[in-house]
């Protein structure tokens, strides 16, 4: 199911084919439900009936930190929420048996599994449901080279460029979506991987089947890799100036016209959701050169796939680029 840029909302069982699970919860016909970044979006929680007195409690489960963040109890009458989610969170409220949970401005760090839980006296039951961000992956090393970040740098370094650390399902779905690349990163959970496609002696040698690497979890101070960074759609426009600008320069452009140079994420991002294609190197918030290619042609990198191509960091005295742009809409 799509959520779109409005709402998203997972159906759930109804008339005769009402698919119970156990009492008073009906099992949503949809456990994910998809959205991009900055929409609204609807988790389906609905009453079969109302028992006399009861809570329902919605929370995020946290499986790297065994635990569930409470984001809002009601009793049906009142509803108080807790924590930074619970401040874009409410019921939706559609009918009197309706305790579905709407959040607003779904952001990166939304994705995940949620749960819904019925406390009926000493009774309880809950359902499950998983929300899932429409996004891109993209592998990120410093200016340095690569494999200079631990655990914490990577998760900072994904932020600081409008994303986050990958989850291994985001990464494995950019695997079967064409992603191969073959220095090794940290993802969210704080394991290392990474994805081949094409089979050769310095990624795991040939004799390997296509897949996923897994140097499985690393010590998060010592060891040391690249990062893959997932982002998702963004509200604004990505565009482009033409000149030869130095880095300093590339940034007063964009900031002239109101603007800021745009972070590697948002770049991603306007490929992605945009179309964005543009023969062009241009600087990015983080001082390197890249360009984002969506129709593939000999004389724009020469590469057969869709992608955004980078020429890595020059010297930022080098007057050689135009930049690329971020405005807010």
């Amino acid at each position: 199911y799509w959520g779109g840029s409005s709402a998203g909302i997972a159906g759930w069982g109804c008339g005769l084919g009402l698919r119970g699970i156990g009492g008073y919860l009906l099992e949503p016909l949809y456990e994910v439900v998809h959205a991009q970044r900055g929409a609204t979006v609807t988790l389906p929680c609905v009453l079969r009936a109302r028992p006399p007195h009861y809570k329902v409690k919605w929370s995020k489960v946290e499986p790297a930190e065994l635990l569930e963040n409470i984001i809002l109890v009601t009793n049906g009458a009142q509803h108080k929420t807790y924590g930074q989610l619970g401040g874009r969170a409410r019921l939706r409220r559609g009918h009197r048996n309706d305790a579905s949970l709407t959040i607003a401005g779904v952001a990166l760090e939304d994705e995940g599994r949620y749960r819904c839980q019925l406390v009926n006296g000493l009774e309880d039951e809950s359902l499950s449901l998983t929300l899932t961000l429409d996004g891109v992956v993209f592998p990120y090393q410093t200016s340095q080279g690569r494999y200079r970040f631990n655990y914490f740098e990577a998760k900072k370094a994904c932020e600081e460029q409008d994303a986050r650390l990958a989850t291994y399902q985001q990464l494995y779905k950019a695997w079967t979506e064409g992603l191969d690349w073959c220095n090794a990163g940290w993802i969210l959970d704080g394991t290392v991987h990474y994805p081949i496609i094409n089979l050769r002696e310095p990624c795991g040698g040939r004799l390997l089947l296509p897949g996923i690497r897994t140097y499985g979890a690393k010590d998060k101070q010592k060891d040391r890799f690249d990062a893959f960074c997932f982002t998702s759609a963004v509200r604004g426009q990505v565009y482009f100036i033409q000149g030869h600008l130095s880095f300093k320069e590339a940034g007063q452009a964009c900031r002239n016209q109101g603007a800021t140079i745009a972070k590697v994420g948002q770049l991603y991002s306007a490929w992605k959701f945009s179309q964005l294609d543009r023969c062009d190197g241009g600087w990015l918030a983080d001082g390197s050169v890249r360009y984002p290619i969506t129709i593939p042609r000999t004389h724009c990198g020469g590469l057969p796939d869709p992608g955004v191509r980078s020429f890595g960091f020059p010297n930022k005295e080098q007057r050689t680029y135009g930049t690329y742009c971020f405005t807010v809409k």
